[in-house]
Order: structure tokens, then sequence, then C-alpha cells
């Protein structure tokens, strides 16, 4: 099965039908324990493997005590659809961070997926020419060093206002490691792109999020 190698494929009704599956996968579950069956009528490229999150968000909270529930599948392992699937129930009842979202709580949360190319590690002489090949606004990061792993979306150094230095650095935080984590020897970065649809209100419509023009819904 080939894997998704273009994001710019993606449009508005591909993302229309992600979160809205995400959002159909998550309330079947939460109401009736049930995973929903893979849908087949969908369009072909959402049945190529990509890497995807699903992001889920209180709608009702300031943007930065928003988030609910993030996890996803940051390599092509799934075709798209079921790994939105997968990813969806997921964010809704095993982030670690969180308790499990309710089914009534559904209605002040917003559904947010995230698609994403396939990680490249960056190749580098020194560490500084990291703060050169991460483009804030562009790019996400995978850290990893031995078993240490951290991911960040491309959304997150746009949201919280970090520059490429506090980006890599919160990377590093995020898999357990030190902020400056990238100088050591062994570390191992990678960046990916993602396309993103999000609704902006619970079940209300759903965009294409800019990343440099993203605020709160």
């Amino acid at each position: 099965m080939s894997y998704l190698e273009n994001l710019d494929e993606l449009n508005l009704e591909h993302g229309e039908i992600l979160v809205k599956t995400a959002r159909e996968a998550i309330e079947k579950y939460l109401a009736k324990n049930e995973i929903i069956p893979v849908p087949e009528n969908v369009p072909d490229i959402l049945k190529r493997r990509a890497g995807v999150f699903v992001t889920l968000r209180r709608h009702d909270l300031p943007h930065d005590k928003s988030l609910r529930g993030c996890i996803g599948y940051p390599y092509p392992v799934y075709p798209l659809i079921e790994g939105t699937i997968r990813a969806a129930i997921a964010a809704a009842t095993e982030d670690p961070r969180f308790r499990p979202v309710t089914l009534d709580e559904m209605n002040k949360i917003v559904v947010e997926v995230t698609v994403l190319s396939k990680p490249q590690p960056l190749v580098v002489s020194s560490p500084a020419e990291y703060l050169e090949k991460v483009k804030v606004g562009k790019h996400g990061i995978i850290v990893e060093y031995a078993y240490y792993s951290g991911l960040l979306l491309p959304q997150v150094p746009i949201e919280e206002g970090r520059d490429v230095e506090e980006f890599l650095s919160y990377g590093c935080l995020k898999a357990g490691l030190p902020p400056d984590c990238r100088t050591r020897e062994g570390v191992k970065i990678s960046i990916f792109e993602g396309v993103i649809f999000a609704e902006k209100e619970p079940r209300g419509e759903i965009i294409k999020v800019e990343l440099k023009k993203r605020s709160h819904f």
C-alpha cells in the first residue's frame, strides 16, 4: 500500500471527512464502547498510509488551557482514514496527561486532525545548523536519543509564541532530555510538515488551518 507523499493533494473536502470521522469515532466509542468500522466509500487518497495526530481542545476555555488530548502516529503505518479513527479514540481516552473525555464533554470540544509528511532526519555538521534547518510555522520535530523520544506538531511553536531555539529546547524536554540536548552526540532530530483541519466550534464549520494566521477559534 502506498503512502501519502504530497500533503498538497489533501483538500478541504478530505479534511472534512477526516474531522467528521474522528468525532464520530470518539462519540461512538464513548457511548457504546464500540470502534466504528473503517469507511470504504472515501476518496482513495485517504486510504494511503500517512502519519496523523488528533488533537482535542475545549472550546470554552482560554487557548493556553484548552488542550484535552493529543495522540497520533508520526510515521505512515496505517491508512490515513484508519489512523485517524485510532488516534481519535486514543486522544479521548488514553492521553496520560488527562482524565478520559466524557461523552457530554464532546459538546464543548473541537476536533483537530493533523496529517503528517514522512519524518526526515536532519543531517548537520554542527548543532548550530539545527537553528537554520528547522523552520517555525512549517516544521514539526521529533527528538530521539537512545530510548527517549519526543514529538511536537508544527502548530505548537505558533500557538505558544516560541522561536526556533525555544522550539528545539521544548522538543528536548518533551523527550525527557535536557533542553540543550541537541548539542549531545547521538541525538537525532527529524522534521516533518503537517496539514491541519479543525472545527471552528464543536460540530461546526471545518477549516484548513493556516499556521501563520492561526488564532484561538
